[in-house]
């Protein structure tokens, strides 16, 4: 038996239904490319695959391989599943990773790599259409803003696409039950439409950061260092109160703060 590593982030999902529910989540038809994260033992793979999707799956474990070889040889021989053996952070950073103009994002990913992965395919020029990820509640809760107080994180998800929180988890879901409960997070809609150009996008993103850098100052003291004597017109201009916080604005008032800028 192939116990999970602790160093690797691994909890194995064990609950045929959730896995289900997370491939219904993706509405995948045959025609679809999915990319799976850390597919361990091939439990949501197969799901996957009963979609008649083509499966992309990169495990980094080498443990996993002889394991995911043998459970889906059929599958990689009809090149209904292409396996890859490797970092997906080493594969992504060294541009090593081929994918299609169209494909999904599908997959329950180590914890860990949950900001990294979010970001880096949010904001890379070949975008997923869709991605339906297992991630912790408490962040799931956080990117689609259960209780309207807006985060960097919610926001920087926002900017691309739009989240939904479709379903809690709970631990004893897993192999090895993890502290914490989870949820499946869908983000449709994804695109780069929001920004006119990457000098904007990067705009954004300054000003956002800049806007959360301190938690308990009022917006405009925060953004004074990017708008400088600006900053509290602007604010004003967009019809954000003098008082509010970073987390009191929502998406369209940051893209409006950013058009006004010198930065942009």
């Amino acid at each position: 038996m192939v116990h999970a590593k602790k160093s690797l982030g691994q909890n194995f999902l064990n609950a045929k239904g959730v896995a289900r529910d997370i491939v219904r989540t993706a509405l995948l038809a045959p025609t679809d490319t999915v990319l799976e994260i850390g597919p361990g033992k091939g439990f949501l793979t197969t799901e996957l695959l009963e979609s008649g999707a083509h499966v992309i799956a990169v495990e980094k474990d080498d443990r996993m391989i002889p394991l995911l070889e043998n459970t889906f040889g059929d599958a990689i021989k009809k090149q209904k599943l292409t396996l890859i053996h490797g970092d997906i952070v080493n594969l992504l950073e060294e541009k090593k990773l081929d994918l299609p103009k169209h494909y999904k994002l599908v997959a329950n990913i180590p914890y860990y790599l949950t900001g990294y992965l979010l970001r880096i395919f949010l904001e890379s020029s070949s975008k997923p259409e869709t991605m339906v990820l297992m991630v912790q509640k408490e962040v799931a809760t956080r990117i689609v803003a259960r209780d309207n107080k807006e985060s960097i994180l919610s926001i920087s998800v926002k900017a691309y696409g739009t989240p939904h929180f479709i379903k809690k988890v709970p631990a004893r879901y897993f192999t090895p039950a993890p502290r914490v409960d989870s949820a499946i997070l869908l983000i449709d809609n994804i695109s780069n439409k929001k920004f006119k150009n990457r000098e904007e996008e990067g705009a954004f993103f300054e000003i956002v950061k800049n806007g959360f850098a301190h938690k308990r100052k009022v917006l405009a003291g925060n953004l004074k260092e990017v708008l400088g004597s600006e900053a509290q017109q602007i604010l004003r201009d967009v019809g954000i109160k003098e008082n509010a916080r970073a987390e009191d604005v929502s998406l369209d008032q940051w893209l409006a703060i950013t058009t006004k800028s010198p930065l942009k």
